[in-house]
């Protein structure tokens, strides 16, 4: 019984000591699920896929998050076991925190770096530099490689691991005994819309370009300058949108940049000479595929453009332009026989659409058609109908997103990709594979960057080898991969919210329809048809997603520049004509503003009441005349009319093209018929009896005067008329002739022309 009670007592006691005892060990567990300290950053890690005779050196940044300062801290190197595959790549990737026990112990004798004291908020760089050979490594594998920060802190001492950040390293020393994977890596040249629907009003068609960011783009230390001058130097497969190249173009000559409601004159011809012309030497032997132009968005087209009737043409002829616009500007044959959804996410739907211009290869993506193997198969495969699927790697084509602009970043994950691709050849070394890795459509400086940097680590040609497009489309399909597309109900979500709307798709139906109507009156359609099929191409771009304001914006800048080009041909207002009698012409003016001449119109005039007023010489009830005018001119188009009753005629007037479609809006004016009445031509009868009796007697007297001075001649040649020896029956008029009867002075109504 004392015993018992002994032991009864001294239990508490014990506890407490165990709790003394375990306190650290608790602390540090508190610091493995609760978060890091102290943050370790790598920046470095050379060489990124060593060998044997290689020293590994890491370099870095440790910095004290923690409020506390840590003293007797260091920095030391961990490698763990072999990792099993991809999926032990993945779990090792996404943990946060020290995990004692599953995190290997650092290297025995490995390199350190110390620090007395680290302030709380201070950073410190460090390097860690060890042969490869004291590392530990075993057979062929990719290995987890940590970078830790041990030390101390004022309410917790004794010695633990404050922070941690883990990598990979790629192990595979000799030449791979088995079969390399082919690897196709896509080098997007792609961007968002730059050109406006607008031209200049001079004769050239000045393109006018909504802001000077492409500029900045393809200059030096841009994106698009990196995307050239880094691919240049890469086993790569170019993928450009023939819009872009375009754009670039329209740039080499003269060119307008709208500055607020401005346009000022662009000044980067030579910057754009330059980048068409380093990216035409990079391409040349080497495989171009071209999108459709503008690139446009399949999966929008697919689940609401099919809706509106024509939205379909619009990618074909987006299609159709993509190989002369880069043949003609590069000067190389690109392959038109690729589609690519936005993500690679497919349905049946999308494969329609995608396949509907021509194409026979759709590049989709694994997460979207995916496989249950143990093994990542070959890249392409039949999914019926004569299609192709290139389906890329998930993993790989994703491994380059976020901000890659930090070192840390950076480093990361180019030794991720890196210990993919490693680990997919191991996965079988027998079986050869076609991967391909389609990358964001629009990378970053710093993300194009980090892309080349980890295509450089893989030469020389360890365990993969380059390949293009086109040879991984016709590489033999995996029996076993799967050839089932995903149904609608699998597209994600998060891709079907950026996607266009029905109504964007009735908006380019709207504008196709304007132009339409307005391309038949001109004489040089060409010049309006061109500018505005490609705006239309760029309306339904998948640059467009993320920004629906933007897009709706852009779509109606378009229909208000087309509206007010058709606008520009129209009737000149007029609100009354008189007609002072039964017939009269009545003219109505068509102007054209337009640098090129219209044609192919009518111009119909009808009365509201044709009984009163009838047009033409066989009184029809609505009157028609053809209409040419040239460009930047005004043509007035007569009428014959007939008036049958005095007082206002309401009368419209309207164009119409040939096939008798209404173009532009209808003109009323009134026409006044004032018909002459029975006084009025007795009036107009009693003047004109005047005029003729006046001209009656001036002929009489005129006639007069010569007999008499015939007869006067006779009498005595030497004298004069009106002399005094004159006949006196015939008396001379001193008072000339001076009135309206003379005809030496304008009568009454006269015009007197000056």
């Amino acid at each position: 019984m004392r015993r018992t009670a002994a032991l009864l007592v001294g239990a508490p006691l014990f506890a407490g000591l165990l709790s003394a005892t375990a306190a650290p060990a608790a602390h540090a567990a508190e610091d493995a699920v609760g978060g890091q300290s102290v943050q370790v950053s790598l920046d470095s890690v050379a060489p990124k896929a060593p060998v044997k005779s290689d020293t590994l050196t890491i370099s870095g940044t440790v910095t004290n998050k923690g409020k506390q300062a840590v003293t007797g801290a260091h920095v030391g190197l961990r490698v763990g076991s072999k990792l099993s595959g991809r999926s032990g790549i993945d779990e090792t990737a996404g943990r946060t925190g020290y995990a004692p026990g599953t995190d290997a112990a650092e290297v025995a004798d490995g390199p350190t770096v110390k620090f007395a004291k680290l302030e709380a908020g201070v950073s410190q760089d460090f390097t860690l530099s060890v042969p490869v050979s004291k590392l530990g490594l075993g057979e062929d594998g990719v290995y987890p490689l940590g970078v830790s920060l041990s030390g101390q802190t004022p309410t917790q001492q004794y010695d633990q691991v404050l922070g941690i950040q883990r990598t990979f390293l790629p192990w595979q020393p000799d030449a791979v005994e088995g079969k390399k994977s082919q690897l196709t890596f896509l080098w997007p040249l792609i961007s968002s819309s730059h050109l406006t629907a607008q031209t200049g009003s001079d004769a050239q068609q000045t393109p006018v370009f909504a802001d000077d960011s492409l500029a900045r783009d393809i200059g030096p230390g841009g994106r698009l300058e990196q995307m050239v001058s880094l691919g240049k130097q890469l086993p790569i497969t170019w993928v450009i949108d023939p819009d872009l190249l375009a754009t670039v173009d329209a740039m080499t000559r003269n060119y307008k940049v709208k500055v607020g409601d401005s346009l000022v004159n662009g000044t980067s011809q030579d910057v754009a000479k330059a980048w068409l012309s380093s990216l035409e030497a990079a391409v040349q032997g080497e495989k171009v595929v071209a999108l459709p132009f503008a690139d446009p968005d399949l999966a929008s087209l697919a689940h609401h453009g099919r809706d509106v009737p024509g939205s379909l043409g619009h990618l074909q002829s987006a299609t159709e332009v993509a190989q002369k616009t880069i043949d003609t500007i590069l000067h190389v044959t690109p392959s038109v026989d690729y589609s690519w959804p936005v993500d690679g996410a497919v349905d049946p739907s999308i494969v329609d659409v995608a396949t509907s211009a021509g194409a026979h290869n759709v590049i989709a993506r694994s997460d979207s058609l995916r496989d249950t193997l143990a093994y990542s198969p070959t890249a392409t495969r039949p999914i019926g109908g004569g299609v192709n699927a290139i389906v890329a790697d998930a993993r790989l084509s994703t491994a380059f997103q976020g901000d890659m602009s930090m070192a840390d970043t950076s480093a990361l994950a180019e030794q991720r990709f890196l210990a993919q691709t490693l680990s997919i050849t191991l996965q079988d070394a027998d079986k050869q594979r076609s991967i391909v890795v389609a990358p964001q459509r629009m990378p970053s400086v710093s993300q194009a960057q980090t892309m080349s940097a980890a295509l450089h680590a893989l030469d020389p040609q360890r365990w993969t080898q380059p390949l293009d497009l086109s040879a991984a489309a016709t590489a033999k399909p995996d029996p076993l991969a799967t050839t089932k597309v995903p149904g609608a109900g699998a597209y994600p979500d998060a891709l079907r919210r950026q996607e266009l709307p029905l109504d964007a798709f009735q908006d380019m139906k709207n504008t196709q329809g304007t132009l339409d109507r307005f391309k038949v009156i001109l004489s040089a359609p060409d010049r309006v048809v061109t500018p505005f099929g490609n705006a239309i191409n760029r309306e339904m771009s998948t640059s467009w997603r993320g920004d629906s304001g933007g897009a709706q914006n852009y779509r109606a800048g378009v229909q208000l520049y087309l509206d007010g080009l058709a606008d520009q041909v129209h009737l000149i207002q007029k609100s009354t004509a008189t007609m002072s009698g039964r017939s009269a012409t009545i003219a109505v003016t068509v102007q054209n503003k337009l640098v090129q001449g219209v044609d192919h119109l009518v111009l119909r005039l009808q009365p509201k009441s044709p009984t009163r007023l009838q047009l033409g010489e066989d009184g029809d009830a609505i009157g028609e005349q053809p209409v040419k005018v040239d460009g930047d001119r005004s043509q007035s188009v007569k009428f014959t009319a007939i008036a049958n009753a005095n007082g206002p005629v309401p009368v419209t007037a309207r164009l119409y093209t040939e096939d008798g479609t209404p173009y532009g809006e209808p003109m009323e004016f009134t026409v006044q018929v004032s018909e002459i009445t029975p006084t009025v031509m007795l009036v107009i009868a009693g003047g004109v009896l005047l005029l003729v009796l006046a001209g009656i007697r001036m002929y009489t007297h005129r006639k007069r005067s010569m007999a008499r001075e015939e007869s006067e001649g006779d009498d005595d040649p030497g004298q004069s008329n009106g002399s005094a020896d004159a006949d006196p029956g015939q008396p001379s008029d001193p008072t000339p002739d001076t009135g309206p009867e003379s005809g030496d002075a304008p009568g009454p109504g006269e015009k007197v022309d000056h």
